[in-house]
Formats: C-alpha cells, structure tokens, sequence
C-alpha cells in the first residue's frame, strides 16, 4: 500500500470466534484394555517434516520471485496559491511505493490500482518507474488500463530488456481452501521483494474494494483473507499457493493501530483480490489503451435522490422510513429504477422506469417503475450492490433479476452485452 493518502483504511466490526472442545474418548470395545502410548517422533523425523515444508517455501520463493514487481510512482501536486506568496516551492512531488507481478510474457505487470493512482485517486500518477529482482536501476512504465472499481491495475515498462520479464503463472482461486499455505511477496514498508508465509484464513470474506466511479468506497467484493504478514508496500503483490501460482492480488489489511497513528500495520489479517476476478478483467484491461474500465452496467439509473454536500446522491431504500415507504407503496429495500437508457439490456429485459416525479424534503423519488431487490438472489438495495452482483460477470452471462412492479414480484432474465462492458464512466 502506499505511502500516500490514497490507500483504504479499513474497519471491520462484529467478527465472532468460537471453537468447539472435544476431549478424548476411549472405544467401547476397549474399556478394560489401557491405551498403548504412541512413540514420539524422534528429532531426525521432526526435522524432515519441518524441512519438507521450508524447502516448498524456499523453491517456490527461488522460482518466482524473479516475476516481482518493485513499482514507484511520483505525483506533482500544485501548491496552495497562500504558500506560493509566502516563497514555498511552487510544486511538490507526493512519491508512492509498491508492488506487482508479471502475468506473461509480454511483459504486463498486475497491480492494485491505489498504488499507480495520483494523489486524487481519480488517475494514474505523473510517473510510474518498475524495478526487477537483481537489477540496479528503474524502468519507466505506462499505465494499460486502470480499473478504480477492482482496485486493479495493468502497467507495461517497453523499455524493460524481454529477457528480465518472469511470468508468475496464474492459478485457480475457486479451487481455494481455507488452511491452504499462503505466499506474499512484495515490498512492505519500502523493503523490496520480501516474502512472508501464512495461510488461507477464509476465501470469501465481503469487504468493499476499490473506488467507486466518483471516487468514494469501491464495491463490496469477496476477498481471501490470510494472516500472511502484509503491511503497506506489500499492495499489488502476488499471493502464491504452495505451487507458487498466483491465487490472490494482495490489496488491504485490518490495522486497528492504524485508526491512531494514520499508517497501517500487519494485524495477521490481510485481504487479497482473488486470481478470478484479475484473470476476467484482464482482457478488457489490455485493450483499455491507457484508459479506465469499469464494472458491468446493465442499463438504468437510480430513481431514489438524497441531498448531500457533493449534490444529490443515488440511494436506496433503505434510507427512508418504514412508514415512508408504506405511504409511498414500496418494499423495504431495492433499487428504484429512475430511468432505463433505450437499447440497453435493461430495456430488451423489459424493465420499466418510473414516471411520477416527487420531491420530499431532503430529496427526491421517480415512482410508477420497477424496483430491483435482488439480483440471482443477491439482494440489491443500491447502484453498488447491483454492481457487486454483476462484477465477476462476462458478455453473454445472463442474469436473474427480482423485481417489484407496484404490489407485483416477479423474477426477470436480463443478458449482458457488449454495451455492458464499454470504457467509459457509467
């Protein structure tokens, strides 16, 4: 992560451990016969076994650590007109470290978006430069694509001799386990390709990743959780499996010491992008020609409006009262669809939009059209949470949308196309 103020600080609340005690139990069959004792390993056995899984770690590590990534970004940020006047220097440069991985032979290198963003994380930085494993000097690099919404990004340095460029092989995420060993390679706090070892803690864990389209918290997403040590610079980099395939981009960690003293540190919770969601991204990043991509749309905007310091935000219903949303005869939660942009796969679904404007204080609301409250049983309360069903999603996919028609639910089949899919702000 980096040393800047465009990584993610994260809160996690309510987290419940319980464990379940089971004392031994002698069989039936053998109640009046004393236990046999079992032979202790002796030191030579315990000293394989231990070694078995250091020289996996070690092999590993000689083999693909070569594919890492140092990366360092520095952004120039104008300086406030008052300290301009007051003889400051006229610019500063804000400077960024952290990590990333080759995914082929191309030499593409896959990394967290906060660490290339410039300092207002609504773009890349002024300058990127890479360094590889063994080697004195740092390449410049261009961005490929950028994906804020993923917190992924896709970064090339043409100048970089092919020779030096070491793909790490991509493996199955799905596939993962908890208890699973765990390899993070990066450059925590600077100190580059450095390696820590751990395990799977949990492979779906629903944390909010990324950036939204506007810049705020990106979309809830689901997440590898692993206590291998990642602190800030360790972002970006790869998370291996003990075949040393990529199973996971490492991207934020749980710092209860970081709500204090503003820099995050390694709590032996960490959190991963998982293999899956890269790999489908990958494409469309590689033909972003330096631009953003952005998560699947299907077509239709938020037809619930409250007023905030930015201007009217879209919600959903959840926000407004109980007795609110009896009066207004609509359900407890969902997204009220506002508008249905024609041609869309919204429209060829037959979703309808609203058409009775009404203002209440503090905002506003289209009614007469539908409301989506769940999408494949997901359930959907607002712009993001229909994004978060649709972000693993490819052209062609076809979804299931449940939807609420004044006092009518009704289950809906929506496909996406490539209109879901363009580079362009939704």
């Amino acid at each position: 992560m980096k040393g800047r103020g465009v990584g993610i600080m994260l809160v996690l609340i309510g987290l419940g451990l319980g464990a379940t005690f089971l004392r031994d139990q002698v069989p039936l069959g053998g109640a009046q016969t004393a236990p046999q004792p079992q032979s202790a390993p002796t030191p030579a056995q315990e000293a394989a076994a231990k070694l078995q899984n250091e020289q996996n770690t070690i092999d590993v590590v000689a083999r693909f650590e070569p594919g890492l990534v140092f990366i360092s970004t520095e952004d120039v940020v104008a300086q406030d007109p008052f300290m301009m006047m007051m003889g400051g220097e006229q610019d500063e440069v804000r400077q960024g470290l952290g990590s990333g991985f080759f995914v082929n032979q191309a030499g593409d290198i896959l990394t967290n978006y906060h660490v290339v963003a410039d300092g207002s994380g609504q773009g890349a930085a002024d300058r990127i430069t890479v360094r590889v494993m063994d080697q004195d000097t740092s390449v410049e690099a261009e961005v490929i694509g950028l994906a804020p919404q993923y917190d992924l990004a896709l970064i090339r340095a043409p100048k970089l001799a092919r020779s030096l460029v070491r793909p790490i092989p991509l493996g199955d995420s799905a596939a993962l386990r908890p208890g699973q060993k765990a390899i993070a390679m990066g450059a925590p706090f600077g100190l580059d390709f450095s390696v820590t070892e751990g395990i799977v803690s949990s492979t779906e864990r629903q944390i909010p990743i990324g950036f939204s389209a506007s810049g705020g918290q990106g979309i809830t997403q689901k997440a590898i959780q692993t206590d291998a040590a990642i602190n800030p610079g360790n972002s970006g980099g790869p998370l291996l499996d003990s075949g040393g395939r990529v199973i996971g981009i490492n991207t934020q960690i749980y710092s209860p010491s970081g709500q204090s003293t503003g820099v995050g540190q390694s709590a032996g919770v960490g959190f991963a992008i998982p293999i899956n969601t890269a790999r489908s991204l990958l494409p469309r990043l590689q033909a972003a020609s330096g631009g953003t991509v952005y998560a699947p749309v299907i077509g239709v905007r938020a037809g619930l409006l409250v007023q905030s310091r930015q201007g009217e935000l879209p919600v959903g219903l959840s926000v407004l009262s109980s007795s609110g949303k009896r009066q207004l005869k609509l359900p407890e939660r969902g997204l009220v669809v506002g508008e249905v942009e024609p041609d869309s796969p919204a429209a060829r679904a037959g979703l309808r939009a609203g058409t009775q404007p009404q203002r209440f204080p503090g905002g506003a609301v289209v009614l007469g059209g539908d409301v989506i409250t769940a999408v494949d049983g997901q359930t959907v309360d607002a712009i993001e949470d229909l994004q978060a069903a649709l972000i693993d999603k490819a052209q062609g996919d076809t979804v299931t949308l449940t939807v609420v028609r004044g006092e009518e639910k009704r289950e809906v089949g929506l496909t996406l196309d490539a209109s879901s899919f363009q580079t362009q702000e939704p």
